[in-house]
C-alpha cells in the first residue's frame, strides 16, 4: 500500500488514578513532574513503548507488523538478517561493519522499514557495530503534560513472605509504592507526509496507530500503573502534503478546564474538554481542515 499523502496534527489526552504512569528512575521511580510548576510529566518514549506493545499483541506473527524495540530484542541480530535478506555485502569501517555501497545501505534500511512497524513510524538509530543506518520516522510525539500540577504520595506497602531463610523470624518486609491520587495528561503528535514517502507509513499504519493510540493502556494494566486510560485523541486532517495551518495554533483550539476549581481533581468527570468551545463527545475526533482554514 502507498504511504500516506497528508499531513496530521493531534492532541492526546489521557488520564491516571492512583498509579505512577512513568516512575523517573533518577528520583526513586517517583512519578515525574516539572520542578517549577508541579505539573506531572510522562515522556514520549513510555507513549511509545505502549503502542509498540499493542502493536505487537494486536498484530502477532503478521509480516510486516514486527517491533524492532522490544523487550530481550538483540539489534543487531536484526541488522545481520537485513544484509542477509538482501543478500548485501559489508566493509569494516572502524569498528563497524557497513554496506559497500549507496545502494546497498538503500537496500538494507528499506527492508528494515517493511519489516518493522515501529521504524517506518517513529524512526530508528541504528548505527550499532553492524551498522544499517537512521531512519528519521514520520510520527513524533512531545512529552505529556499534566493539566494541573500533581502530588505524589509514597505509601508503604507489606508482604508476608520472606527472600531468605535467614529472614523467617520476621513477621513481614517493607516496601515503598509511589502514586498520583489524579492527573489529566496531555501531548501532542506530528505526522510528516514527505517522511512517511521515505519509510513506506502507509494508511493502514495509520489506522493501526489511531487504534493504539485509542486502546493502548487496555493491554497494559498493571498495579503499579493504577487506572489508566485515553480520554481522547483530536486528529486534524489537512488534507494536503505540506498543510494549512500552523500545529500550535490548531493545538489552541483545544482545552481540558476544570469544572470546580475549589477542590481537587480526583477524575475525567471534574474536567471539560472542548474543540472550538465545543464539548469532546468522541475518543476518537477527526476534524478536516478545509482550504480556507
Amino acid at each position: 500500500m502507498s504511504s500516506i499523502d497528508r499531513r496530521y496534527d493531534f492532541v492526546l489526552y489521557f488520564d491516571v488514578q492512583d498509579g505512577n504512569p512513568n516512575g523517573d528512575p533518577d528520583a526513586g521511580n517517583m512519578p515525574r513532574f516539572d520542578p517549577e510548576t508541579g505539573q506531572g510529566l510522562v515522556t514520549d518514549v513510555c507513549i511509545k513503548r505502549k503502542v509498540r506493545n499493542y502493536v505487537e499483541t494486536a498484530k502477532a506473527g503478521e509480516s510486516g507488523y514486527q517491533i524492532y524495540v522490544r523487550e530481550g530484542a538483540i539489534l543487531n541480530q536484526a541488522h545481520e538478517q537485513a544484509f542477509t535478506d538482501q543478500k548485501v555485502e559489508k566493509k569494516k569501517v572502524a569498528n563497524q561493519f557497513k554496506p559497500r555501497d549507496e545502494d546497498g545501505r538503500n537496500k538494507v534500511r528499506s527492508h528494515m522499514c517493511r519489516r518493522f512497524y515501529d521504524v517506518r513510524t517513529f524512526g530508528a538509530v541504528m548505527s550499532t557495530e553492524t551498522d544499517v543506518g537512521q531512519v528519521r520516522g514520520p510520527v513524533q510525539l512531545t512529552f505529556a503534560r499534566s493539566v494541573d500540577r500533581i502530588f505524589a504520595r509514597d505509601v508503604a506497602i507489606t508482604r508476608m513472605a520472606v527472600t531468605n531463610e535467614k529472614d523467617l523470624e520476621k513477621e513481614r518486609t517493607f516496601g515503598r509504592k509511589h502514586t498520583v491520587a489524579y492527573g489529566l495528561y496531555r501531548a501532542h503528535g506530528f505526522i510528516s507526509a514527505p517522511l512517511a514517502e521515505k519509510t513506506g507509513f502507509s494508511q493502514d499504519d495509520l489506522q493501526l496507530l489511531w487504534d493504539a493510540l485509542c486502546s493502548m493502556f487496555e493491554q497494559d494494566r498493571s498495579a503499579a500503573r493504577g487506572l489508566m486510560s485515553t480520554r481522547a485523541v483530536v486528529v486534524f486532517d489537512h488534507g494536503c502534503k505540506l498543510g494549512r495551518a500552523h500545529a500550535q495554533d490548531l493545538f489552541a483550539r483545544v482545552s481540558a478546564s476544570r469544572r470546580d476549581q475549589t477542590t481537587p481533581p480526583r477524575a475525567f468527570s471534574d474536567y471539560t474538554l472542548t474543540l472550538d468551545g465545543q464539548p469532546v463527545k468522541e475518543l476518537f475526533t477527526p476534524v478536516p481542515l478545509s482550504t480556507s482554514t
